[in-house]
């Protein structure tokens, strides 16, 4: 049990993350580089965390997983992406997000939104939003995948098809020359494709690595996606091909 809001929300970070610095937490809740120290120590103390020269990071930061990796690739770009695509939303309204590193992102950008329905398989994008300003959190079923806690199977599919949103803001893994939006695994591909059902519009959250790449799985065309929230310049073939497609796009 955590003796501060403050010292949930810092793990909450850290463990998205795998490493924040003590000047990053400072700027971010707004008090002194002392106070973060203070806060952090029953979290290093408990071995929650552990500490490095000017920050903190997981017991196991050094193995971490596959996600945690993912989530300090291109850091930067999906934050901005993140916040970018969180400004969208007002409060109350209602959204999916699936599993992955910059719909991680987003969640954290939402965290100061109130009474939001989101319904996801992520558990740590549920762990983030899940009682905190009336909000009220839908957790997918299914078989959680070791890598990042995300439910995946029919269970997930079908529990999806139980609502419908305003908005599904997704990840995704490659988008190729031809406009196609594609994933690495067949569950991944088949969940987005259920959130996209059910969904008035449809938001993927992708830095500019993912353009003119390819992944195994096709998740949908462009003509699916409303809005594509970037951090740079879309590549000429690609504009045009959003373009007819009438997909938005922003970039961060």
């Amino acid at each position: 049990m955590f003796s501060t809001r403050r010292e949930s929300e810092i793990l909450q970070t850290v463990r998205l993350q795998g490493s924040c610095g003590i000047g990053e937490l400072a700027a971010r809740f707004g008090v002194s580089e002392e106070t973060i120290r203070r806060t952090v120590k029953p979290l290093v103390d408990s071995g929650l965390v552990r500490r490095v020269h000017g920050g903190i990071v997981l017991p196991d930061r050094l193995d971490e997983p596959p996600f945690q990796r993912r989530m300090q690739e291109h850091r930067e770009s999906k934050q901005r992406i993140a916040a970018a695509a969180a400004a969208r939303i007002k409060d109350g309204d209602s959204l999916m997000l699936d599993t992955g590193s910059t719909t991680a992102y987003t969640a954290l950008a939402l965290a100061s939104h109130s009474n939001l329905v989101i319904i996801t398989n992520s558990v740590e994008i549920a762990r983030t939003l899940a009682s905190r300003n009336g909000n009220r959190v839908y957790m997918a079923g299914g078989e959680l995948r070791a890598d990042d806690g995300a439910a995946f199977g029919q269970a997930a599919q079908d529990f999806v098809r139980r609502f419908h949103v305003d908005y599904a803001i997704l990840s995704i893994g490659a988008i190729n020359e031809a406009g196609v939006f594609m994933n690495y695994h067949l569950c991944e591909g088949e969940f987005s494709r259920a959130v996209i059902e059910q969904a008035s519009e449809v938001i993927v959250v992708a830095d500019r690595s993912k353009f003119g790449t390819r992944a195994p799985v096709k998740v949908c065309d462009a003509e699916a996606v409303d809005l594509l929230v970037t951090d740079g310049n879309v590549p000429r073939g690609l504009s045009r091909r959003f373009a007819q497609s009438n997909t938005r796009v922003v970039a961060a």
